[in-house]
């Protein structure tokens, strides 16, 4: 139902909004599994994740997969990280819009201060903390979201060194509200992300979606060539190529080379892997689908 991003800077108290956010939602009889998925769940030392930009990006590669896996229409999922580059956090609002569903940062917006402060108060009890030159780095390096961006809104801000973290905090609760509101034709304040033909996600292996897409395309232009040579180069109104796929509608005479150009097309741009990475359609019916929409598109713009 929703993919949550825990933004802010290191030891800012963002496991701690993780947590409250987690309790309050259950609190508040959501249907829906909320799980946090977090560094600790995969036994990541903080220090060795961030000691260098190999070790990092392999980091937020674990995190991504894991969210990419986890995200669904039943589910909401937290990210208890830094989430502290914007790419990424644009990576994270793909595999949302992807999946089709709500999407939204909580921001801990602790300054650099009290950071280093908690930080050093957890050194010294013991408890997992930054060594001095991973967290100067990690604090250089953070780029504060900004809600005038997709990737970053809606955005809820939290205070923790004002207000304290707390399930009644007021950024928690209204990304509750936000998180839990009903959904209809009236709700403009609640975004459900849609999928685009760049962001179809779908479980199967590249290989057999390459070859599924390439199967279905070439069977609706093998149905297309046969219409328009019984139509005898009339307009194509209602070409069916399966039960429940739309209907292909052409107004024009449309030569094989043009729509072998128009394949070729649609494949490529099907096949680009976005950030988030999600396969081609890996079923004919979806790949067909896509297909008609997209030449009914582009020949009606034609």
């Amino acid at each position: 139902m929703a993919l949550v991003v825990i933004c802010g800077q290191p030891c800012s108290g963002k496991s701690m909004a993780a947590f409250c956010l987690a309790e309050a939602l259950k609190e508040s009889g959501c249907n829906q599994t909320v799980r946090v998925i977090d560094e600790t769940s995969f036994h990541l030392d903080r220090n060795e994740s961030y000691a260098n930009m190999p070790a990092e990006k392999n980091l937020r590669g674990v995190l991504r997969s894991e969210v990419d896996r986890s995200v669904s229409k039943d589910s909401i999922i937290i990210v208890d990280s830094l989430n502290s580059i914007k790419g990424y956090r644009y990576e994270l609002w793909c595999l949302a819009r992807a999946a089709g569903i709500r999407y939204c940062v909580l921001y801990c917006d602790a300054d650099e201060t009290h950071c280093r402060k908690w930080n050093e108060e957890r050194r010294e009890k013991g408890e997992g903390a930054y060594s001095d030159k991973i967290f100067e780095d990690l604090i250089r390096r953070f780029e504060t979201p900004d809600r005038r961006n997709r990737w970053d809104s809606p955005l809820f801000e939290l205070w923790p060194h004002k207000e304290g973290i707390e399930n009644t905090s007021t950024a928690i609760v209204d990304a509750i509200s936000y998180l839990t509101k009903k959904a209809d034709s009236k709700s403009r304040d609640v975004k459900t992300l849609q999928p685009t033909i760049a962001t179809q996600n779908t479980r199967f292996s590249e290989a057999n979606s390459l070859y599924e897409l390439d199967r279905a395309t070439q069977e609706v232009i093998n149905a297309i060539v046969e219409a328009q040579s019984q139509a005898l180069g009339g307009p194509l109104n209602g070409v069916s190529v399966g039960q429940g796929l739309p209907l292909i509608n052409i107004s024009r005479a449309v030569g094989l080379p043009e729509l072998r150009r128009l394949r070729r097309t649609f494949i490529k741009l099907t096949g680009q892997t976005s950030l988030s990475g999600p396969p081609p359609p890996s079923d004919a019916e979806n790949a067909k689908r896509m297909f008609v929409d997209y030449l009914n598109r582009e020949l009606e713009t034609a």
